[in-house]
């Protein structure tokens, strides 16, 4: 019988051609079949997925290649992810019962056997194919705090510093982490404590920790792993504050691992997630650096003190919107896509039901937004950062802005995503071999990690303030272009209500994108009114700004939506080659946006732009939009293309198999594989102190054990030792 086109098995084949069919498998995509966990269940498809996906509307197949950016990316990613699922030492099947210590031991084995891969294949740092390895063992590696020194050590560093340190992280002769955050110090760069004192007698800086809440805490890999550390700090030069810069400072020996003097290290304790990740603290006691130590891309300390700037104040920023560019399709969509494919697979039964479909096809449609914006914004940076590092800043302002409010929105939205995902599976979606509860608890971090949330949209609206007032200068001279091109809408035409007739015509992206950008105007407009109108009452710059600061985190979110929105709409007018899919994402964008104005009606009514009849048609629109994805959700999900492997879920695998799965994989549990010892029962036994405290027990229970207890009766450790010792 043949296969069918995700390669898989009709469920009435005998094993025998189920045998023969995997071969045929393994030989055409050059991996074990693409999605099974080569267990007992994962020959035969159940009939309930079969049946989802006979006649899907679009080619499954043709939506991975796009999703990956072209076939031949897909094909390579594929051959990767065999490469790493054939290969035992990145098994998964067992970090739901591993402990801490255990997960961080497996995690940093997974990391130098990876490394060890990579170098023997040649896969290069920051190649596509470290990326597809990264991806399939799910980021479940120890060290991942050692790229983002390597990342910040590019765009910081000058190019002699990079000669030297590079090889050195690049071959793990080093192991470095990145210290910014601090005991009393977050995302509020400009508080943070720690100093870097230049001494121009032996031109050195002095890394010193003055406070307790000048400790670094959080840093990756800085509890026991990391040699060495970029510590942001204060720099210091003639007794003057010249503002955040990064030291590569040493902490551990090299040759024995121990802390190097003056230095204090650990790890901070357990966290909500993240066992694999040693997160420590730094304490630093008047430690000294080479002066050629400072990463000087930007900014350089001469041997005598001279500061020299070659940059801007926020260029040495430039190392976060690195990373958060990376985060957003590498960490963060990711674990909501992988939580609708769980969701919706486990779902399949109970999918017609429209509150179901209310749940879970707004997160698949934000999945695919958030990966077309992400793509557009990786378009733009790189774009813009060859510029930056050649000392063109003309690009950052806006590059900042719109790392910092799509990272904000991309982790905001993929956690509660998350959340929704996990509920709308029930009782299982509880059990940690769901695998749902770990993509939540880790998908939770990002909307701290790498700034968190509230300030970052907030950053995003001091930038649209100034552009705001920028376009109201004079207006007369003021166009498009003028401005940077993600806010060029606030000087286009707008429109003072919506002119939709009826519900189909809110299916038009034209008019939804207009709908959006009308909102954001007028919540930047207000925002910046506000603020004029405090300090032209006489509040400080500071005072005005925190009395504003609710409508301006309005402002930033209408902004981040409709530009996502906005890029979502527009990578779909390039796939007019491609008719069946383009329809099945025009749905899940028409679903996206409407879903967003349904969720802040409040914005679109204040002003009288849409009616309460307007609300109603989008509603009609919207829940049309719920029936006509339903049939292609299961497809749309498997073009995601995340094996069974990467997911590690009993729930979400693609046979859908899943109570044959969660039970035989409950089976593994530690409790259930230990052999029945009756000292086991003996050590229960022991955690009651007393005869009395059995007494209180039965005299609760009416002085008698409950129908079908054992009756044995109470024996104190001594007395069961004395026993022994007769026999």
């Amino acid at each position: 019988m043949e296969l069918n086109s995700r390669g898989f098995y009709h469920p009435t084949q005998n094993a025998a051609q189920r045998k023969a069919d995997s071969r045929q498998v393994r030989a055409r995509m050059g991996s074990p079949a693409r999605v099974s966990m080569g267990d007992a269940w994962s020959w035969q498809v159940h009939p309930d997925m079969e049946s989802e996906r006979r006649q899907p509307s679009f080619d499954v197949e043709r939506l991975t290649n796009i999703l990956d950016g072209g076939a031949e990316n897909t094909a390579l990613r594929r051959k990767v992810e065999s490469i790493i699922h054939s290969d035992p030492e990145f098994s998964l099947k067992d970090n739901y019962f591993m402990s801490q210590n255990e997960r961080y031991e497996a995690g940093v084995k997974k990391k130098f056997h990876l490394q060890m891969l990579a170098q023997r294949l040649g896969w290069s740092e920051g190649s596509r194919e470290s990326r597809y390895a990264f991806r399939a063992v799910t980021g479940d590696l120890a060290l991942g705090l050692h790229h983002i020194f390597s990342k910040s050590l590019q765009s910081l560093g000058s190019e002699e510093q990079i000669a030297k340190w590079a090889p050195l992280c690049n071959q793990f002769r080093i192991i470095a982490t990145y210290a910014q955050t601090e005991l009393g110090h977050g995302t509020y760069l400009q508080g943070l404590e720690t100093e870097a004192t230049y001494d121009a007698d032996t031109q050195e800086f002095v890394m010193h920790s003055p406070t307790l809440t000048a400790t670094k805490w959080w840093p990756g890999d800085l509890g026991r792993s990391a040699t060495h550390a970029l510590v942001l700090a204060q720099l210091i030069c003639s007794g003057v504050r010249q503002g955040m810069h990064a030291f590569i400072v040493p902490i551990r020996s090299l040759q024995d691992h121990s802390l190097l003097p003056g230095v204090t290290a650990g790890d901070i304790g357990p966290k909500m997630d993240f066992e694999y990740i040693d997160n420590g603290f730094l304490q630093l006691d008047h430690v000294r650096i080479p002066r050629e130590n400072m990463l000087s891309r930007f900014a350089q300390v001469l041997p005598d003190g001279t500061y020299v700037k070659l940059g801007t104040a926020q260029s040495n920023y430039l190392s976060m919107v690195v990373v958060r560019v990376s985060l957003l399709l590498d960490e963060i969509n990711p674990l909501l896509e992988k939580a609708c494919i769980i969701a919706i697979r486990y779902s399949a039964k109970v999918l017609d039901y429209q509150t179901q479909q209310h749940k879970l096809f707004p997160q698949l449609a934000t999945a695919y937004a958030f990966h077309f914006m992400g793509t557009s914004l990786q378009e733009f940076f790189q774009e813009s950062y060859s510029a930056i590092l050649d000392r063109d800043f003309s690009l950052l302002p806006e590059l900042h802005a719109l790392s910092s409010g799509l990272k904000a929105m991309v982790s905001d939205f993929c956690t509660q995503g998350a959340e929704v995902c996990r509920r709308a599976c029930g009782g299982h979606g509880y059990s940690k071999l769901s695998g749902l509860p770990s993509l939540v608890s880790r998908v939770t971090a990002s909307c701290t990690y790498e700034g968190e949330n509230t300030v970052l949209y907030l950053q995003v609206a001091r930038f649209l303030v100034k552009s705001y007032l920028q376009a109201q200068a004079s207006p007369g001279s003021t166009s498009k272009t003028s401005l940077p091109q993600s806010v060029a809408y606030l000087t286009a035409p707008d429109l003072a209500t919506c002119p939709a007739r009826r519900a189909a015509d809110f299916l038009r992206p034209e008019l939804y994108t207009r709908a959006w950008a009308h909102v954001a105007v007028r919540l930047i407009k207000d925002s910046a009114h506000h603020l004029q109108t405090r300090l032209q009452s006489g509040a400080d710059e500071h005072e005005a700004w925190n009395q504003t600061t609710v409508i301006h985190l309005q402002a930033a979110k209408a902004h981040c939506y409709y530009v996502t929105v906005k890029s979502f709409a527009e990578a779909l007018q390039r796939l007019d080659k491609e008719p069946a899919i383009q329809q099945a994402l025009q749905r899940l964008c028409d679903l996206f946006a409407l879903h967003g104005i349904l969720s802040t009606a409040g914005d679109f009514l204040l002003d009288g732009f849409l009616s309460g009849a307007q609300v109603d048609m989008v509603r009609t629109a919207y829940l049309d939009l719920l029936f006509l994805i339903r049939k292609d959700a299961i497809s749309l999900t498997d073009a995601f293309d995340f094996t069974d492997q990467c997911l590690n879920s009993a729930l979400g695998c693609y046979d859908g198999n899943v109570y044959e799965r969660l039970f035989y994989w409950a089976q593994k549990s530690p409790t259930n594989t230990q052999e029945h010892n009756p000292r086991n029962t003996e050590n229960c036994c022991t955690a009651v102190s007393s005869q009395e405290a059995i007494q209180m027990t039965t005299a609760g229970l009416g002085g008698r054990f409950p129908a079908g207890s054992p009756r044995r009766e109470y024996r104190s450790p001594k007395s069961r030792a004395e026993g022994r010792a007769r026999l």
